[in-house]
This record gives C-alpha cells, structure tokens and sequence, in this order.
C-alpha cells in the first residue's frame, strides 16, 4: 500500500480547494468559502489555526470573491498569528510611512497604483524581477501573516507572483546549504526612510512589537530560518530589503546575494502567479515566501493589506528540509558517481 500523501487542510478539507502548483499556493475556488463565516463559526478557533497551519505549509492561500470588511480582515490578521503561537507583544504592524485616515487605522496598509508603499523604489525602465520582496524584513520582529483584499483592478494585467523560500533552500546543493547556514544579513528599509524624508512624514514608532522602534529601519536576521510552525528551512533574503551579507566582504557579499536574488526569482517551478479578481484575497507567509507585483498594466490597481507581525527570524540546527519531511523526490543531494 502508498501512504496517502501529506495534507495541511486539517478541518478546511470539508471545503472545495486545490493547489496551484507542487510546491507553493492553494486555493479556495467557491465564493461559498467565506473567510467572514470562517470568523464567526462556533468552532472558529479551530478553522482559523487550521488555516494559519495551511498557509504556513503553501506559502499563499486564494479566496474568491471575498465579502470580508477591513475590520474583519484587521481580526482575521491578528487570529491567524496568536492561533499559531506568535509572541503576545506582536500585533498588527503599522508601516512606517503609514497614514491614518477616517476610514483607515494606520494598521492597514493601502497598497495603490498611485503610489506611496506598493511603488516606492519603482522604475518603469528596470528588470521586472527587481520587484522581489518578503514584507517588511527590515524591522527586528517581521512579519508572519499577510493579508490582502483587493477591491479595485485594471481591465487586464497586475497578476502577483509568490515563491517558496522552502523550495528555495531545498534546490540547494547540501554544501551551499550548510554554508548559508552560517550566515547572517543586514536588512534595511532605506526606500521608506527616503520618502519619509522627502514628504516630511514621520516615521510611525513603534511598529506592532516594542522592538519595532526607531526611524533606522534596520535589522539582522539569519539566512537560513526555521519556520516555528512547520520546522521547514527556509531562505530569508530578499532583492527589496537584504543589502549585505555580515560575515562576508562587500565583493563576497553582493555576489552571493546576486546569485540568491536569481535563484528565487528564475527558478519559475517554485513559483505561482495569481490573476486576482474583484474582492479576491491573499493570505501569505512572510517567513517562507517572497512576492511581486506584475506592473504591466494601466490605470488603477488597489487593496487593503494587513500585516501581522510574528517572532524574531530563528534558524534551528536540527530543524530540516520540506522535501525531506514530505518525502518528496528529487532532493538535492549530489550525486557521488564519477563523470566518465
């Protein structure tokens, strides 16, 4: 007999879903899943750490046609991370260049085609994989949980990628890998302080954990992390914010940076691209996915984004590898036979 294979669903599988690919995104394809019904439900506590679990495992999770209010979504964001253990002193990250208005609290972050979080740094000219990003990884306790409704779109174009950092580090050969394992990395949100500076904003302080504080925007994280809910390694850089390596030179460190910026970015069998639709929401990881955007569009693209903030990034020598736990094939290891 086969061992029916590895599952994350737990209590959702009573629902309609499927993956996108082998390795990174499920989803959720009836509007009958509503995740504001999900909020509500008696065994809602259940649903929700069954959810976090499942996003933790494939990297980005779908919704269709989602009825979900901002305020929902705020509770949503906050559930998901205390259900899957984060520290209580996290809570909803507040972006440092964040505006609160009327209708928004400075937790939510508008992510707009006109502009402020979603274009800082973007030039029409540059290579569309400069786009790359893990959310926020320059702050000392980053994200764990993303959260994104989006409400306004173009007739055509503004798809968004997602890679798996998991599979990322699993396409490693095992001596790069325990070479990266060694390794830690400045992280640095520059882009925002430049904007901040030239609006003659403030930067928002403290930033959803008391350590998220200050106007550096800086931190060092490990390259290699273990995920706390999974135990998967996953690699933590990142074209948008990972600017050096700190136990390498400058010229050591921007060519092994310039190599891992490629692997997430070329390696498209680690990849899924989502087309969104009105009112579609997207549930990622930030401690094992990396993002972008699909800039290929005219007029307005728009949604709401709330970002939960989770534990300081931590690599475990014991923790192992995706492929290896799920028994996958096709690992890394090199072969020991001889070219003839």
């Amino acid at each position: 007999m086969v061992a029916a294979p590895f599952s994350p669903l737990g209590s959702l599988s009573v629902y309609n879903s499927y993956d996108e690919t082998p390795h990174i995104g499920t989803r959720f394809p009836s509007k009958s899943m509503q995740l504001s019904r999900i909020l509500t439900a008696p065994n809602s506590d259940e649903l929700l750490k069954d959810l976090a679990t499942l996003v933790a495992h494939r990297g980005v999770v779908f919704f269709t046609d989602q009825d979900i209010d901002i305020v929902r979504q705020k509770e949503l964001g906050t559930r998901l991370g205390e259900l899957a253990g984060k520290p209580s002193t996290s809570t909803l990250h507040i972006h440092p260049i964040s505006e609160q208005t009327p209708e928004l609290t400075a937790d939510v972050s508008v992510i707009s085609s006109e502009g402020g979080i979603a274009r800082t740094g973007y030039s029409k000219s540059a290579r569309a994989s400069n786009g790359w990003h893990t959310d926020i990884t320059f702050e000392p306790v980053p994200s764990d949980y993303a959260i994104l409704k989006m409400h306004t779109l173009p007739a055509v174009g503004g798809d968004t990628l997602w890679a798996s950092g998991y599979e990322a580090y699993d396409k490693l050969s095992p001596a790069y890998q325990k070479f990266l394992e060694g390794l830690t990395a400045l992280h640095d949100g520059g882009g925002f302080r430049e904007l901040a500076q030239q609006e003659n904003r403030i930067i928002n302080d403290p930033r959803g954990s008391p350590e998220n504080t200050g106007s550096h925007l800086q931190a060092v994280h490990p390259v290699i992390r273990t995920h706390p809910v999974t135990g998967f390694k996953s690699l933590f850089v990142n074209k948008g914010f990972t600017k050096r390596i700190v136990e390498l030179t400058e010229d050591e460190s921007d060519d092994l940076l310039a190599y891992l910026f490629r692997h997430v970015s070329e390696n498209h069998d680690m990849q899924v691209r989502f087309r969104w639709a009105k009112n579609d929401v997207a549930i990622w990881d930030n401690r094992c996915t990396f993002h972008t955007a699909t800039n290929d569009y005219e007029g307005l693209r728009q949604g709401n984004r709330v970002v939960s903030i989770g534990e300081k990034p931590f690599l475990d020598p014991n923790s192992q590898s995706r492929r290896k736990v799920l028994g996958l094939e096709g690992n890394n290891a090199v072969s020991s036979k001889k070219l003839m």
